[in-house]
């Protein structure tokens, strides 16, 4: 009898599912961003597999940017550029940590004033209910990533005016000391250009590529808590999401 399909698919099974156990791992920050991995020996032992299995899952990683390999010293977690775990929802900060970067932010401006109707609309507030607007420069191991401009409801947040917020996580912030618990966000992303600040604020050429995402983010109540504008720099983010088929 002829094995060698069934030996053929057996071992292709193998090798998808040491992929998805080390996708998840790297997801859940179990290797930190810019760690080495394991030696091939110990993390094949661990995980339960051959040597030439892990090699072809680890293949398959490097091949998506998730993993460096060094001939001399081993496979190394990618940090060279960011993202957010698919259908996880992150802060800044959060996301930072979980990849072993530092995490800073200059505010640029912050204001109490009354929301637009737009910002009305989207917050599910009256026209001209106070908002707070919060203008921030975000860095990531002193490298400006990103500018974050965030709209929230004051009612909901008044501790909030109060604090200085340099170098702290909205949405922790947010939990801790207005006992209001973010708990998902309605997400867009665009393409586009630097303009003149831009440019200037994230060291990058004007016209150059960035990626603009607009959100209006929900308190675990299901009402909406923020609704806000991010401008990242593209050689530096990446945004992934998990989509599905309607059964």
């Amino acid at each position: 009898m002829d094995m060698t399909n069934g030996e053929d698919a057996s071992a292709g099974a193998a090798v998808t599912e040491t992929y998805r156990r080390l996708s998840d791992a790297l997801r859940r920050g179990v290797f930190p961003a810019g760690g080495r991995l394991p030696g091939e020996r110990d993390l094949a032992g661990s995980l339960g597999v051959s040597r030439s299995t892990l090699r072809h899952a680890l293949g398959r990683l490097a091949d998506e940017g998730k993993l460096d390999r060094s001939s001399q010293r081993g496979w190394f977690v990618s940090r060279n550029v960011v993202g957010e775990p698919p259908s996880t929802l992150q802060s800044f900060s959060e996301m930072a940590r979980a990849r072993g970067l530092s995490a800073r932010s200059k505010i640029l401006s912050r204001q109490e004033r009354p929301a637009t109707f737009e910002e009305a609309e989207q917050l599910g507030i009256a026209p001209a209910a106070r908002v707070l607007e919060l203008r921030r420069l975000r860095s990531l191991d002193g490298m400006p990533v990103c500018l974050d401009s965030s709209v929230i409801v004051l009612a909901r947040a008044v501790r909030l005016a109060e604090l200085d917020l340099t170098d702290r996580s909205l949405y922790e912030t947010l939990e801790r000391e207005c006992g209001v618990r973010v708990a998902r966000s309605s997400y867009t992303v665009r393409a586009d250009a630097g303009d003149e600040e831009t440019a200037g604020l994230l060291e990058i050429e004007l016209g150059a590529p960035v990626l603009v995402g607009e959100e209006v983010t929900y308190a675990d109540d299901g009402t909406p808590i923020i609704t806000g504008r991010m401008t990242y720099r593209s050689d530096a983010y990446r945004f992934q999401a998990d989509l599905f088929r309607s059964i």
